[in-house]
């Protein structure tokens, strides 16, 4: 006798994971319409999931996808198998058992979908097939995933707080690994953190359909850790599943073979943990025993394992290369914190930042900066060396720049005549080459948002690192701007948009570049209440009306002398000028910036647009005012901030130097 197609669904999970019990979810959408047992839509229906059980099974990635028929009768289809299943038998039993239970379930409807333990299934007589990035993040998971489940254990966890954020930084490792990791046949990832025996071992598994590129795939994921954030309600595990991406964690294993992903600690090392990553373990573990910190530390071992050249290192360690933190080895003192020349027993020189005690923007900085920049490998990036988290202090730790920052040159009488033209022009395609980075050829696109003179720091050879990653922020891969209601930067680098309604973009980016532009070959800051160019309260438009009235060449630094360049510094004005202007459509992408850079050998030739007028920041502080605002002192080589002022409202509004931080009211 034949088993029924909705029983080798059952058999096909628990054959293969005994101990798991038979799961699944479906979803009846009939709000799409529905059809008739004998019409067209019937008949393509029928051949669509005869075939993809099948398909799918056979397929290395155990996916496959059709339309079967014309429309408006075409019957659209998806299955997927877990990442983790071996047998190919397993798989299309699973599938065949799933849309016999969607055909049994749903009756009439020309939409379903149902989750099973093993396997995915959906069909529609809508094209969703069409869909997989059209949408943000969020859309992607409720909106092109279909429906959206979530169902939580019902036991509670222990320790709630930190449990949650063991499943943020466990689904965070795991998305990473999937998106960008994994086999492109098979977008998923398995895990297993090891936290301390009063915590269960915690094990995940997330999974794309593998028709998705790599930054959709990592779409879809921060879609889902959205709705894990909304939903997370302190259980020992639960799930989210969705077409196009899903995620699980548990207290048990619950996966076939051993993760992909290991995360935290875990006191027995395996025997083939080498000496020297068991002593990282037992440094970590140390740390976090005397630290609040505990989630960031895990992402740090994590870090660190997979990379040689990022170092965990002790607060003793690093007082003791910084001579005690000692003024004498003081390079600049930022918005979160001072930033110290250091020297390691073997010789090497660093920059250490120690961030401010009890500074909640340090702690978001300190997270930005390792996520981020530890991950990043560009000539133009500076490049994190390490950190420390030990009970209170948290230190980043960087490459140390013996030339320190940008401004110390191209703002001084004395370090300006230090910089010729050529130098400059190095110095500026170089930094373009970084944002480029960033914003195109780097597995996530990156925001810098506090793009400036002084977070520009110079090697030995007056080569270019854009450093200070603490505000910068991830973007999708379909995503063009982000709007935020924290606006945080400096106010004479930011473009008028994110300063006055907190929407940033690599447009905001590009104006800040244009700004540093315009400093680097003029050889002045742009504002600030020491600062005035005739009519005008900033540079950016006293450079418009030296270029509009054809006197550009007046701009130029005098510390370049007669170079011999004016056609190619003028040409490189008109560049920036194109960068600041007011609208963000107006404003070329990086890429469009090092082509026109490269043109003849940089700012040299071919023919450019006309800019458009730049926004005019008229504001203008009194000295009272100024003083009641004034903080810190300015920053020296690493850090954000210097000298506040502000004007008649509440708000704190900063010189090219200073780093800020204000809420825009929301409706605004």
């Amino acid at each position: 006798m034949a088993v029924p197609p909705y029983l080798l669904l059952l058999l096909s999970s628990t054959l293969l994971f005994p101990g798991a019990a038979a799961y699944s979810e479906y979803s009846c959408n009939g709000t799409t319409g529905s059809f008739t047992s004998g019409g067209a839509f019937a008949a393509n229906l029928g051949g669509l999931v005869a075939a993809l059980p099948a398909n799918a099974s056979s397929s290395p990635s155990l996916f496959a996808s059709a339309a079967v028929g014309a429309a408006p009768d075409t019957a659209y289809g998806l299955a997927l198998c877990r990442g983790d299943v071996a047998d190919p038998g397993a798989c299309s039993a699973c599938l065949a058992g799933a849309f016999a239970r969607l055909r049994r379930l749903c009756g009439a409807d020309r939409d379903a979908t149902f989750y099973a333990e093993l396997c995915t299934a959906r069909y529609s007589g809508g094209d969703f097939l069409a869909r997989p990035g059209d949408n943000s993040p969020v859309i992607n998971a409720l909106d092109v995933n279909g429906s959206t489940y979530y169902g939580w254990d019902a036991r509670n966890a222990t320790s709630r707080t930190l449990f949650l954020s063991l499943v943020g930084t466990l689904f965070g490792e795991m998305a990473m690994y999937a998106a960008y990791n994994s086999s492109a046949a098979r977008m998923f990832a398995s895990a297993a953190m090891y936290v301390n025996p009063q915590l269960p071992t915690v094990y995940g598994f997330v999974q794309c359909t593998p028709d998705l590129s790599r930054g959709q795939c990592w779409d879809c994921f921060q879609g889902l850790q959205d709705l894990n954030r909304r939903w997370y309600d302190g259980r020992e595990g639960g799930r989210i599943l969705g077409v196009r991406c899903s995620f699980r964690y548990e207290a048990y294993h619950f996966f076939a073979g051993m993760p992909e992903v290991r995360i935290g600690l875990q006191g027995d090392a395996s025997s083939s943990a080498t000496p020297g990553s068991r002593e990282k373990r037992k440094k970590l573990q140390a740390q976090s025993r005397n630290s609040s910190a505990t989630e960031e530390a895990l992402k740090l071992w994590r870090i660190e394992e997979s990379s040689t050249d990022f170092t965990l290192y002790d607060f003793a360690e690093l007082a003791a290369a910084t001579a005690d933190f000692s003024d004498d080895n003081l390079l600049g003192r930022g918005g979160f914190g001072p930033v110290y020349k250091g020297k390691l027993p073997d010789g090497a020189e660093i920059a250490v930042k120690r961030l401010a005690a009890h500074s909640g923007q340090g702690l978001e900085e300190f997270k930005n900066e390792i996520q981020l920049i530890a991950k990043l490998q560009h000539t133009n990036l500076v490049r994190l060396v390490g950190c420390c988290v030990q009970e209170e202090e948290k230190l980043l730790v960087y490459e140390y720049m013996p030339n320190r920052s940008l401004n110390c040159f191209i703002f001084d009488r004395q370090g300006g005549p230090l910089l010729d033209w050529e130098k400059r022009r190095r110095i500026i395609e170089g930094i373009a080459q970084g944002l480029l980075y960033l914003h195109k050829h780097s597995r996530v696109r990156i925001i810098h948002r506090d793009l400036k003179a002084s977070n520009i720091l110079l090697d030995k050879d007056l080569n270019p690192k854009i450093s200070d990653f603490g505000m910068a922020r991830i973007f999708g891969s379909n995503m063009t701007e982000a709007n935020t209601n924290r606006v945080v930067g400096t106010y004479g680098y930011m473009a008028p948009e994110y300063a006055s309604e907190g929407i940033f973009s690599v447009k905001s980016d590009v104006y800040s570049f244009g700004v540093l532009l315009l400093e680097i070959v003029s050889g002045k800051r742009n504002s600030g209440h020491h600062h005035h160019y005739g009519d005008f309260v900033n540079l950016l438009g006293y450079a418009w009306q030296l270029w509009r009235d054809g006197r550009a060449h007046e701009l130029v630094d005098p510390a370049l002398g007669e170079c011999g360049e004016v056609a190619s510094i003028v040409r490189c004005l008109k560049v920036a000028l194109l960068c600041v202007q007011d609208s963000a459509a107006d404003r070329p992408t990086m890429a469009d910036v090092t082509a026109m850079l490269a043109d003849g050998g940089g700012c040299a030739s071919g023919p450019l647009p006309d800019p458009r007028r730049p926004p005019h920041f008229s504001l203008r502080a009194t000295a009272a005012a100024a003083a009641a605002c004034s903080s810190g002192d300015e920053d020296g080589g690493g850090g954000s901030g210097a000298r506040t002022h502000c004007g008649t409202t509440s708000s704190c509004f900063s010189t090219n130097d200073l780093t800020i931080s204000s809420s825009i009211q929301e409706g605004r």
